[in-house]
This record gives C-alpha cells, structure tokens and sequence, in this order.
C-alpha cells in the first residue's frame, strides 16, 4: 500500500509547501498514465509499486481542471477529485483545502452522551438547499437545544437532487451545496456555536452514474453481492488500494475539513474476510491521527445485524465503531402506536417488544425472526447508553413509505408529543430528523436525479415493484421528478402557525428537561427499570443517578388510564416536571388530570396518548424552560421565510 501518513492526504493531488502539486493515483489496470491539464499539457506520471502513479508539477494550481489519460486512450476525472464543477462526467479541478482559516482552535468534540442528533438533508432543509443557507439556521438548532448536526451525504453525486447515497466521489463536496469550501466554513460556524458537526459517508457501494472507478482498477469484487451489485472489494485481489481510499477519505474529513463524527452507511454491506476486518483497520488509523492531532473524533454505524462486535473496542476483539443507529427501537415504537405490522415491521409485538428495547437496546439477541427467518441477533449486555443511537423517525423510515408521510400525517398531535418524548427520555443518544420538532407536514420522498435514460427507467420501476403488495392505488412518486424534491423541502413558514409553534416549545422543553437532569443526561443502563401493562398500553420508565429519581409515564392507548408508580425509591414525594396532556401544549384527548404531587401509593390518571414525568430528589431537579429570547428568534425565522 502507498505510505499511508494521517497528517497530510496521500491520493489524489495535494499541494506541498513550495506549492508543488503531488498527484498519486492507483490504476493497477494502467500501463501508462499521463496528466491532462486544463484540456491542453499533458505530464506522464511515473510507475510504482502496488499500482500507484505520482508525480510532481508546478504547472497544476489550485482552480486548473485536470484529468487523467489512461494507455494513452480514454480521459477520465480522478477517483480522488477533491472537486467536480461541472458535475460527475467532466473534469476534475483542484483545489487546496490547506488554504482554508480555521477559527475552531478552542473547540472540543462533546463525548457522545452529550450529543442530541439533528439529521439534515442539506438540499432539502432550506429554500436555497445550500450549505451557506443551512448556516443562517445554527442560532434556530442552538436554541433548540441541538448539540450535534448530522448531515446527509455529500460526496459528488449526478446534478443537484439526491438522497446522497448514489455519490460517486467520495472525496469531493456536491457542487450545488457549495462545494468543499463552503462545508468548512458551516463546519467552523458550527464549532463557534457549540455545535458538533456529523457527516453520514457511504463505503458499501458507489452510485450508479459517472463512476469510472473500474476503468482504473478493481474497486468492486464479484466475491459478494449486495443490494447495489458487486460489493467493494475490501478483501479480494488488489483490494489494498482499495481500502487505503476508503481509510484516505474518512481521515481526510477529520483532518482537513474539522468533521467530529462520521457516520458509516450500511456497515453490514461492507463485505470483508480480511485477518484485520476494514472497520478495524479504520478504527486503528482514526486513533493514531487523533493521538497526532489531539483532536476527539467519533466512527457512528448503521448496522442490520444486531451484533456487539461492531461497536465492542479493539481490545475485545471488536471493530472498534463507537455507537450504532438502533432500527428496533424505532419499529418498537411504531408499532406501539399504531404502525401496521407489515414488512419488516411485521417483527415486532409493540409494548412488549419497546420495553425490552428500553432495557437492551437489540430487541432480537437470538430468537427467531420470521422476517428473516432464522435465529437473529446477540445480547449486548455490556454496551453503556451512549453506544445507541435511536429516533422516532429518519430519512430511511420516512422516505422508504410509499407515500414519503412523516409522523405529522400519520398520527394524532398528541401522539406527536408522546413520541418525542419516548425518544428523549431514553437511556440512549437520541436523534431527530429535520422539522419534526415543529410537525413538519411536507413529505420527504425519495428522490434521484440520473441523465441515463435507461437508469432512470429501473430506478422509477424498482419504486413501483417496492410498493407493489401495498394495495394502495396511489401512484409512487418519480424520483426523477423536481416536483418530488421540491415537495420535500421544509416549510420554515409553519413556524409562525399554530400547533407548530406549541410543539416546537414542547420539544424544547423536554430537550432542556435531558439536559440539565442528571438521571436523564447520563446513560447508564444500569439505572434504569422499565415495567408494562400490556392490557393498558401503559409503559412506567424508571432512571435514577445518585438520589435522584425519574419516572417517565407513557400511555399509548386512546383511553384514559389509571395506573400507580411501580416503585418506592425514596420516602419522599414525587414532583411533577411535565405532562404532555397539560393544557400549555393543546392536548386534543382531554386535559390532564395528573396532579403536580404524589406519593408512591398515589393513583394517576394517564389521558390517551400522553406522557408525564415526574422527579423526586427535586432540589436537584429544577430545570430552566424555554426562555423568551429563544421564542422570538423561532418567530423571527417564521418571519424571515413566512
């Protein structure tokens, strides 16, 4: 493998202090390379070990389009573009991300309990769909209560409309959101604000339009297949360089563009029967740079397998990722409020099954699953809080329905509000998806552009033949279409209405009430008791640090229900923090009858569809609420765009 040094990039073309270029590409399927700059000089490149190519010029600057001739044949933009102007088909330009200024010298990383995720999708998130846009909204997430913005991926994807996950260059920043300069500067606004700064990559597959990448080398294997075709070749013939980009590209956004946590798409497509799994490989190389660098960076999974080993350290024979989204919590919850139990939904017994969730993250550590049909999953019983990441909705879960509906279209408003607050008194990381704080009620569709016509075509088709069995006769809207994107696009102005407004303070309210409550704010799934009823659909939630004690009362039917506290902590009284069916949030089933006091033997009524909280240690237990400087700046955002 080419010298793999975490301090400074080693693919692609980098500019050296004398302001040389240095250009390495990996092309084992090459007999000659030469460099075409701005269409017109041409530079040979020389031959290395281990299909490697470099060489060093002063006639590439940064802003000059440059490609590469393969046996003096075909052109093509380079694996390892920083930047692609004009889209995935045309030249590559080269820029130098050194010459950006930092002014983020004094951050630090928040550890991961003290992230509150917000997934962005930054197409979607404002009007304009850029990353300058997306900066003026810091002061709104802030207010919120955000700690950590996640952002959809960015890697160079064909035009300006998609999801992200059909990028193509993984090394360079989607031109339409502002390129690579643009996403340092949001990145550094972010750190000023005390906001942490996620970025979801994708190293299971590469998009399906304008990668060339096989023309230089062997990049996917036949050995496995997944979802997408032919896997990344991570363990197969010449798969050494392969790695070395993915493992280039993960340090290059810590490094260069100040990113704190990545989050990995799909790391159970990421087919690998090396000695040293690519995961731990990653894993190895992000402590070595952050032992250089001093900085703390955080490796976040999507993973479908249920399996500790993901998120287990080095030292346990692990792969080292730090946390991992939890889908079943997420189908637990659906499905106890309602959600049919169809497709991969069809797994899951609701209250039952979000009660285990609760208690141990993986819902299935071993029994059979019929989906799957086979014994399914592990026990991660020595896994701390901070380990899962959970939500009542993302991208995934609401762009996948055929409709694209968000909670807002599918539930009551007070099932709104019980849902958020099922998520963020949880023991584990939570993460919201982008407007679901106020009830967003625009859909959030799938949507891709391609130029291929025959491209488009599958893409539309598979669309259909994924809601085929649904029995719907609504049409699945076309990916291709800018109707479907422009539908997908926050209506910021909703600020300004009502129940928006309301909803918006609720989930502020109950993000201050995590915060600054100890027995929320920690993670320690050793303090924490979770009892049912099923008969009810009443769930009691117990987490307790030090003397004080919390108790989170949930009712997911549409009755009133009477229910008592399951457990005497301490002799003192019980204080109520919140209660969702108080009339301040517009409850729709009736006001609540939950008093502000109660000793253990106290009877409560729980109204349809709510949740109340309630403290004891309560001197330790006062919490700040939203305060008026923050309601007006939610108006004056509904002002700007109203």
């Amino acid at each position: 493998m080419y010298p793999l040094n975490v301090n400074k990039r080693t693919l692609g073309v980098t500019f050296l202090p004398d302001r040389q270029a240095q250009i390495v590409l990996w092309s084992p399927s090459a007999d000659q390379v030469d460099l075409k700059i701005n269409g017109q000089s041409v530079l040979p490149l020389q031959q290395e070990e281990l299909g490697y190519w470099q060489t060093k010029t002063d006639q590439l600057r940064p802003g000059d389009s440059y490609t590469f001739v393969l046996n003096n044949e075909k052109e093509y933009p380079d694996p390892a573009s920083l930047s692609q102007p004009q889209g995935v088909y045309d030249a590559s330009q080269a820029i130098d991300t050194s010459l950006f200024y930092w002014d983020d010298q004094c951050w630090v990383n928040p550890a991961l309990e003290d992230y509150l995720l917000y997934e962005v999708h930054t197409g979607t998130f404002t009007p304009e769909g850029t990353f300058a846009s997306l900066e003026t909204k810091l002061d709104y997430l802030k207010a919120l209560g955000v700690t950590a913005i996640e952002i959809m991926p960015v890697a160079q994807f064909a035009d300006s409309r998609n999801w992200g996950y059909d990028g193509v260059y993984s090394f360079a920043v989607q031109n339409s959101y502002g390129g690579a300069s643009n996403l340092q500067r949001l990145v550094d606004a972010c750190h000023y604000k005390g906001i942490a700064v996620v970025l979801d990559v994708v190293y299971n597959h590469f998009g399906p339009e304008g990668s060339f990448f096989s023309n230089f080398g062997p990049y996917l294997t036949s050995k496995y297949c997944t979802p997408w075709g032919n896997a990344i070749n991570f363990d197969d013939a010449w798969c050494d360089g392969v790695r070395h980009y993915v493992i280039e590209n993960a340090l290059m956004w810590f490094r260069d563009f100040h990113i704190d946590a990545l989050r990995l798409d799909a790391v159970h497509a990421m087919k690998d029967c090396s000695p040293v799994h690519i995961l731990q490989e990653l894993r190895q190389q992000v402590d070595h740079l952050m032992e250089t660098t001093g900085r703390r960076h955080h490796l976040l999974v999507e993973c479908d397998l249920n399996d500790p080993k993901f998120i287990n350290p080095l030292t346990e024979h692990g792969y080292g990722m730090d946390a991992q989204w939890i889908d079943e919590f997420h189908h637990s919850l659906r499905v106890t409020v309602g959600e049919a139990k169809t497709g991969y939904y069809a797994d899951f017994d609701g209250l039952a099954h979000l009660t285990k969730s609760y208690q141990h993250g993986y819902v299935y550590d071993g029994q059979f699953s019929n989906v799957r049909q086979k014994l399914f999953g592990c026990k991660a019983e020595s896994n701390p809080g901070h380990q899962f990441i959970i939500f009542s909705q993302n991208h995934d879960q609401v762009g996948n329905r055929q409709q694209g509906e968000r909670s807002s279209q599918l539930y009551s408003y007070d099932t709104l509000k019980l849902l958020a607050g099922a998520v963020l008194v949880s023991p584990y990381i939570p993460l919201l998806f982008m407007g679901e704080e106020w009830g967003e009620t625009n859909p959030f569709f799938y949507f891709a552009t391609h130029f291929e016509p025959d491209l488009v075509e599958a893409v539309q088709q598979g669309r259909k033949d994924e809601f085929a069995h649904s029995h719907s006769d609504k049409e699945v809207p076309a990916p291709q279409s800018h109707d479907t994107f422009e539908e997908a696009k926050l209506q910021w102005g909703l600020l300004a209405k009502e129940p928006h407004q309301t909803l918006l303070r609720y989930y502020q309210t109950l993000i201050a009430l995590r915060r600054q409550l100890p027995a929320l704010h920690k993670l320690d799934r050793q303090y924490v008791n979770v009892t049912a009823n099923d008969d009810q659909q009443t769930l009691q939630l117990h987490r307790w640090q030090g003397d004080q004690h919390i108790q989170c009362l949930m009712n997911f039917s549409k009755q009133p229900q009477i229910v008592q506290l399951s457990e005497a902590s301490q002799e003192q009284d019980w204080h109520k923090l919140l209660d969702s069916a108080d009339e301040q949030w517009f409850p729709q089933n009736g006001i609540s009858t939950a008093p502000g006091s109660l000793s253990t033997d106290n009877a409560i009524e729980l109204q349809p569809e709510s949740i109340v909280i309630y403290a004891q240690g309560h001197e330790k237990s006062h919490v700040n609420v939203p305060n008026p400087i923050a309601q007006r700046l939610y108006r004056g955002e509904a002002e700007a765009v109203g």
